[in-house]
This record gives structure tokens, sequence and C-alpha cells, in this order.
């Protein structure tokens, strides 16, 4: 994509934003403006959340039954939710995982919360004004709100799914917490999170019977197995971000940690919005035991 390109795309996209945003008013729902969507969903009355990725086109590369029913689904880092409702939608109970503050995410050692809010703020980009700078200095708490709870509580509402709700860091995953194990796992951009990658992985593999993971891995690394730091030289250059282990590395992890059959099942390629930055997610594994 051009940088005309990226520029047309950036402000369709903030037109979508605004129109979705009045409609929104119009239908008598308040004080969403300053919510963050990272996913689009498609709600009732025409509502469409302007959201950074939107997977309505990509879902098909995702190894996902068409028909869920019957099937206990565990969605590791809900976010906005999409993928929470697309398995609800095809009849799964599903158990959509987000953390309970701000206050539990990974912290570089020595990185305090305020840098992990300002890191937060740059990944929204400039035009969330409220929330990068140019409006008020929201707390870990309210920020946690715009970000993550408010925007898939407000989908949840619309869409009607009876999704039951975990609220846990990945490491703290267990049957106990979770009700009993789970037919399939979800884990989308999970690891790049997690200051220990293996340790978050570990939690996860003994709760499914599948797992289904989609994750950014290195450029130009195949073999051997081996994981890249993206964590920058500096406690205040990275983006909550640090470690993008290869697909070698993850399919041996896979298979060390209980799942025998790991392939490649897809990628998924796409647009973020606003930038029109061009991304691809390589790869979709799929691990079953």
């Amino acid at each position: 994509m051009t940088p005309a390109e990226q520029a047309s795309a950036a402000d369709e996209f903030w037109r979508a934003a605004e129109r979705f945003n009045e409609k929104a008013e119009r239908l008598g729902y308040r004080d969403i403006r300053n919510y963050y969507w990272y996913h689009t969903v498609e709600l009732p009355d025409g509502l469409i959340t302007p959201g950074q990725y939107d997977f309505r086109e990509t879902i098909a590369a995702f190894p996902f039954p068409r028909d869920m029913r019957g099937m206990r689904v565990l969605d590791v880092g809900s976010a906005t939710g999409f993928f929470a409702f697309e398995f609800a939608r095809r009849g799964a109970h599903v158990i959509s995982v987000e953390l309970p503050s701000l206050y539990a995410l990974d912290r570089f050692p020595g990185q305090d919360i305020e840098q992990i809010l300002e890191s937060i703020r740059r990944m929204m980009g400039p035009r969330a004004s409220d929330l990068a700078g140019a409006g008020p200095r929201y707390s870990a708490d309210e920020m946690y709100f715009y970000l993550l709870e408010g925007p898939f509580e407000f989908c949840r509402k619309q869409l009607g799914f009876p999704i039951e709700r975990c609220y846990s860091t990945v490491y703290e995953l267990n049957e106990a917490k979770i009700g009993g194990a789970v037919d399939l796992a979800f884990m989308g951009d999970i690891l790049l999170h997690t200051l220990n990658p293996l340790q978050a992985l570990a939690a996860v593999a003994p709760l499914a019977r599948t797992l289904v993971l989609s994750q950014m891995v290195p450029e130009g690394i195949e073999e051997p197995p081996a994981i890249a730091y993206v964590g920058g030289d500096s406690l205040d250059s990275d983006d909550v971000s640090w470690w993008l282990p290869n697909e070698a590395c993850l399919m041996a992890l896979l298979k060390k940690l209980g799942f025998p059959k790991v392939t490649h099942a897809g990628d998924h390629i796409g647009t973020m919005r606003p930038s029109g930055y061009e991304y691809r997610r390589r790869p979709i594994l799929l691990a079953q035991k």
C-alpha cells in the first residue's frame, strides 16, 4: 500500500469510526467515544465497531469447526471479543479470559506501570486523542475500562451471548479457575506480550484437547528453533512486547507440552487500521492431542 493509499484508508477508517459513534448515540448508547476497538465486530442495528483488526473476511484461515455446538472453548486474551463472539455464534460454550487489571500486564524488570501506560498510549495512535496524551491522563483502572472491559461488555450486551468471563493472567489459568478442561483453546498474539512464553504455553496446554495458536514470528528465521528478542534496549522502547519464537520453536514446544500432532494450518494476512500497515500472522498452528 502506497503512502497515499494509507492516508486514504486512515481517513476512511476515522470517518467510519465517527459514523459508528453517531449511530450508537442516536440509538441511545453513551460514553463510548473513548473506547478502543481492537476488533471489528458486527452488532445488531447495523452497528459495526471500528476495530484495529478486522477478521471477518479471513476467519476461514483459522482451523475452527463450523459447528461448535457442545464444545467448551477457551479464548485467551479476548480484547474486544471477536473470536469469543464467533465461537458463541457457532454454538460453543465460551470462556473468555482477560486480565483482571492493567497492573497484571507483564513488565520488564525495572519498568513501572506508568511506562506501560505510555507504551499502550503509543500503540493506540495519535487520533485516540484522549488516551494518547492530548486529553485527560486516565488512571490504569480507567484505561483498563476503555481498552478491555467496556468494549467487550458493550458488544456482549448487544449480541446477547451467554459468554462466561474469567479474569486471570495466562500463567494462573487452571482447570479449577475455568471449571474443567476444554475442547479447544485459542491463543492469538498472546505470547508476544509475555515475558515467559514457555510458562504461558505450559499453563494452557493441559487445559485443552486442541490448541489453535495464531502468532507473529520473526521474518527470515526458520531453523534452528529460536526465539528473537524484540523489546528494545531501554525501558521506554518496547510496546509491551519482548519475544518472537520462530515456527520451529513453537512446534517443538507444543509437541513437548503434550500435543503430538502440530500442523501449520494457515496464515492470516490483513491490514491494521488506521495505519494501513499490512501484516502477516504466520503461522496459524493447530496442535492436537
